[in-house]
């Protein structure tokens, strides 16, 4: 269990809040915010789907009329205001309009996110009832996130965060992010709703480039199930407040604030995974010696979401042979002859010819907690990993009764 970022490891400038409104059945808390008290850089990517949320064509339009400069993120769980037609497109902009009028901002700096059922139109009128009391109870708390980071699940068992710092001209610059997410799970980008903030001084068209970069490697690298939600949107605000210098690109400031990205989305990512819907473990696949990453990157991909695959991780079966095949069809050619395959530190393949193991001990390493595979194509230096969990049948018994 991850434990939520303490009161100093909060970014300056940015308050947090979160209520129950009556979109969980269960009446748990569902609506949240996140505000800048100075205009932020913002960067975002998005689901690829074709079928997309209401509220991600909104944060779209949103992001493009305020170049890159917002001040706050209102998101519901409970409902995923998806397919809902003009219903739905007027849900959200009322959603913004009314939160930015409780801020004294613009709509269009306003971010709008969702997540829940597909297709139930959103009672809209339950989030703008709860919208006064959520923007006056904002507080810089690290209860206050703790609290926005609960409301955003939905199957999750846990809630998800993570944070990192570094030093920059004397100031120390802090990053803090929260997640959802535990089925249709699977890039582009990976389905989930994930907020960071920093007090890090950067531009947007820099920090944009700098998101896209880092997802390729975090929640672009990871599947649950093989499915892309409608909703998927990770946001990264960055205030400046820390009051360093702007960063700027291929400096070393740089480069550290891609590292401390990158340790939150890759930590938020991960524990998605671990969070995946009816999962018992955590599966590392690194495939190494490729001609290329993009190719390495393939074959990882192929094997994390091979039914065969995730299903022998269930139950601790060191079926190697599912790995190989998987790599064999991935698209990307390499000889198999050559081909090594470690699970979890025990040689099951060298050469492309089976090694004598003992089963039993390989089967208990299996069920440990963490799992890493390693598959070595000796064709070249590139590399890539990739992150997935078991499929077992407390899956299909989660995502059989979704809506019943």
């Amino acid at each position: 269990m991850t434990l939520p970022p303490s009161e100093s490891a909060l970014p300056k400038g940015f308050r947090f809040a979160a209520t129950a409104c009556g979109l969980k059945k269960t009446g748990a808390l569902d609506l949240a915010i996140i505000s800048s008290d100075v205009p932020a850089s913002a960067a975002a990517v998005f689901t690829q789907n074709l079928v997309v949320a209401a509220p991600v064509v909104l944060c779209k339009r949103n992001l493009q009329a305020s170049r890159g400069r917002m001040r706050a993120v209102i998101v519901n769980a409970g409902n995923a205001n998806c397919a809902t037609g003009a219903q739905g497109d007027l849900a959200s902009q009322r959603t913004a309009e009314e939160t930015a009028f409780r801020l004294g901002i613009g709509p269009q700096e306003i971010f709008v996110c969702s997540t829940g059922v597909i297709g139930v139109h959103l009672p809209v009128e339950k989030i703008l009832r709860a919208l006064p009391s959520l923007a006056r109870n904002r507080r810089p708390s690290a209860r206050s996130f703790a609290e926005l980071s609960l409301a955003i699940c939905t199957t999750d068992t846990r809630p998800k965060t993570a944070s990192a710092s570094f030093r920059m001209a004397g100031k120390r610059i802090h990053l803090v992010g929260c997640a959802k997410g535990a089925g249709m799970i699977h890039p582009n980008m990976a389905t989930t709703l994930a907020f960071v903030v920093t007090d890090a001084a950067i531009a947007p068209v820099l920090l944009q480039r700098t998101l896209r970069d880092v997802t390729s490697r975090t929640f672009n690298s990871i599947s649950v199930d093989g499915d892309t939600s409608t909703n998927d949107t990770l946001l990264v605000l960055a205030n400046g407040a820390a009051g360093a210098p702007a960063i700027r690109g291929a400096t070393k400031a740089h480069r550290q604030f891609v590292a401390a990205l990158e340790e939150v989305c890759g930590s938020l990512a991960r524990q998605v995974v671990a969070d995946g819907e009816g999962a018992q473990r955590v599966i590392e696949i690194q495939v190494r010696g490729a001609k290329t990453e993009a190719s390495a990157k393939r074959i990882a991909e192929t094997i994390a979401t091979s039914p065969l695959v995730k299903t022998a991780f269930a139950g601790g079966d060191p079926n190697w042979g599912r790995i190989f095949a998987a790599a064999g069809r991935s698209g990307v050619k390499f000889d198999p002859a050559l081909v090594d395959i470690t699970m979890a530190g025990i040689k099951v393949l060298q050469r492309g010819q089976p090694v004598d193991f003992n089963e039993r001990a390989a089967s208990n390493r299996l069920l440990a907690d963490h799992v890493p595979i390693v598959v070595d194509l000796r064709a070249g230096s590139a590399e890539a990993r990739y992150w997935t969990c078991d499929f077992t049948a407390e899956y299909v018994r989660i995502n059989a009764s979704y809506r019943t």
